[in-house]
């Protein structure tokens, strides 16, 4: 990795291209513009073939700058230094900040080209790209840019081993928001790897790591717990805590989702004086009503008077 450092006093860890990735890419531009360049100039020497000489020539010369080399600048400015043969290659050209470049980055790139690769055959960009620390050739050093790889396989993600059962929950009650993001890196990485140390030097690794957490929070570990087993703990509590924040915000994010949406419908309430009539399961036909003038009951409208 490169460690490029930006205007923001921040560090990118990008992995610069070496020799065999930049001659693929180069070759296959090449071949794309030098076949393009072979089909222009059939047609063109068919349209001007009644043209003088002078007049020939100077299509023939226009036809070459604006084809192997506008071309190849212009396609690098659109795409932000990206050409067909770098996007197969999984390449970009950036910046020596790591930012995109413009326009006369790709122009001083695209004419010390036509000097180290078309008129050399690439020895002089081979040879520079050799010997330089970041794989560059000599148009990257005037432009200011670097070739790096986008496609890195990613690592593989290893997972915390979970502490004892018996230490589940213990931590419940830590206060963990004075531990620095670094440490817990630093933790995670040991939990992930303490099968691949020396017992001696992971022993004192862990309780290195217990001591400033320790200091971090405040609260020393149980007694008798181990520092391993104690930095397994307080790991698990903090991802069981970032879980119920998570589970949490999502069932925060739904309800205002269903809020901003479709009005969920008003819950059924049932009025007091309907809540106390209990109708008997054997009634099959409605009552009538009592009277509007709060008189004797009509009798159902069957005859038949339900059961006391």
């Amino acid at each position: 990795m490169s460690g490029l450092v930006t205007g923001d006093a921040v560090v990118l860890g990008l992995q610069p291209a070496r020799l065999p990735s930049r001659a693929l890419a180069v070759l296959i531009d090449l071949t794309v513009v030098v076949a393009a360049y072979l089909l222009i100039s059939i047609g063109l020497a068919v349209a001007t073939a009644s043209l003088d000489e002078a007049a020939v020539m100077a299509v023939s010369i226009a036809s070459f700058l604006l084809i192997l080399v506008g071309a190849p600048i212009a396609v690098e400015t659109l795409s932000h230094g990206r050409s067909l043969g770098k996007m197969a290659c999984g390449l970009r050209v950036v910046r020596d900040d790591g930012g995109p470049i413009r326009f006369r980055h790709a122009l001083v790139r695209g004419a010390m080209g036509v000097v180290e690769i078309l008129m050399t055959f690439g020895v002089v960009a081979c040879t520079a790209s050799l010997v330089s620390e970041r794989g560059r050739r000599v148009g990257d050093v005037f432009a200011g840019t670097l070739v790096v790889r986008e496609r890195i396989p990613a690592a593989r993600v290893l997972a915390v081993p979970p502490p004892p059962p018996w230490l589940v929950g213990r931590f419940s009650g830590l206060d963990l928001s004075a531990v620095p993001e670094a440490l817990w890196l630093e933790i995670r990485q040991y939990l992930t790897r303490a099968r691949d140390l020396d017992p001696a030097v992971g022993r004192r690794l862990a309780e290195r790591l217990a001591d400033e957490l320790v200091t971090r929070t405040g609260t020393p570990p149980p007694p008798g717990v181990p520092a391993d087993a104690f930095l397994a703990g307080v790991v698990a509590e903090r991802q069981a805590r970032d879980a119920r924040r998570a589970f949490g915000s999502s069932v925060r994010a739904g309800a205002a989702g269903g809020a901003g949406g479709m009005s969920a419908p008003a819950p059924f309430v049932v009025p007091p004086s309907a809540a106390a009539v209990v109708v008997p399961p054997a009634v099959a036909s409605p009552v009538a009503p009592p009277a509007a003038g709060g008189g004797e009951t009509r009798p159902p409208a069957t005859g038949f008077a339900p059961p006391a």
